[in-house]
């Protein structure tokens, strides 16, 4: 039997909006995997997604830049905010975004190429002397079309093409590319806000589907459901999944009544021709990076003890 931590049960009620005492449960039952414990909950009608509360830590900046058919996105990272605000760090985050425009994105070939007379990993050295913090380059990202163009947003912008997050889009069309530019920033913009996980049902991992499905059989059963009324129940959350999880699909936030897939088709007749999204990135600042939390109570009573 696992031990279940207040942690785990805290986590767990983050990311599923389950009561406490249910989430220990669901954690008790699983033998403390997470993962487990949310599908627990989730067969159980005790939650709404299977999704988890992404804790940021990392602080800095990401950049988008974009060049007719090419765009990129990079992130680069500090120890605190304030660093975000320094102009010697917002020249950093722009050069590597311009580097890796014309090097490629692999991060050791950037911090390998030459900026004027020096290296981009020398160009962080010494950024790192003047402002006293640590950097990394973490990662950076490019698409490309043969016709069209590639679009770019960037939300909680501190300067033009550095913010908080970044987003690209290419859209592949033969069609007018100022029309396409106006488009394709409010399907970044979408991408910034709804954050999908795949163009298309195709995209999605197959695994992820996998347990998608027997998460809805498992409830439908549970509630009694004879085997044909299960499969209807399947297919007919899997439609209401993709809806949520895949962009051609999604409500676009600009006209909900219209999915993007929709929107896109609408706008051919204004961009003279047709148009077909092949890629997007969407870089949040410090995603996927965690930080070791402290727990403030704990800490006021060792404190007390001393």
């Amino acid at each position: 039997m696992a031990n279940i931590s207040a942690q785990m049960v805290k986590e767990l009620r983050e990311a599923t909006g389950a009561g406490m005492m249910d989430c220990k449960a669901a954690l008790g039952e699983n033998d403390g995997n997470m993962d487990a414990a949310v599908d627990w909950l989730r067969k159980k009608g005790l939650a709404k997604a299977a999704k988890k509360a992404g804790r940021v830590a990392a602080e800095g900046l990401t950049g988008a830049v974009t060049k007719g058919t090419k765009g990129v996105v990079v992130e680069l990272n500090s120890e605190t905010d304030f660093v975000a605000r320094n102009d010697l760090f917002q020249g950093l985050v722009r050069m590597a975004a311009d580097v890796a425009l014309s090097v490629g994105t692999d991060v050791e070939a950037i911090k390998a190429a030459k900026v004027g007379s020096i290296s981009f990993a020398d160009a962080i050295a010494d950024t790192v002397a003047k402002i006293g913090e640590n950097m990394t380059l973490r990662r950076a990202a490019a698409l490309s079309v043969g016709q069209g163009v590639v679009a770019s947003y960037v939300h909680g912008a501190v300067i033009d093409g550095l913010g908080k997050m970044s987003v690209i889009v290419a859209l592949e069309s033969t069609g007018n590319a100022d029309e396409l530019a106006r488009l394709g920033k409010q399907v970044a913009m979408h991408v910034a806000a709804s954050n999908p996980q795949a163009l298309d049902p195709s995209g999605l991992d197959p695994a992820v589907v996998s347990r998608e499905k027997d998460v809805l059989a498992d409830k439908a059963k549970a509630q009694g459901k004879p085997a044909n009324v299960v499969d209807k129940i399947v297919e007919s959350g899997l439609k209401t999944y993709y809806k949520e999880v895949c962009l051609l699909e999604q409500p676009f936030i600009h006209d909900d009544k219209k999915s993007v897939a929709q929107a896109l088709k609408e706008a051919e007749g204004k961009v003279g021709g047709p148009i077909k999204v092949t890629g997007f990135v969407r870089y949040a600042l410090g995603e996927g990076i965690e930080r070791p939390e402290s727990d403030f109570a704990a800490e006021v009573a060792a404190t007390a003890k001393v």
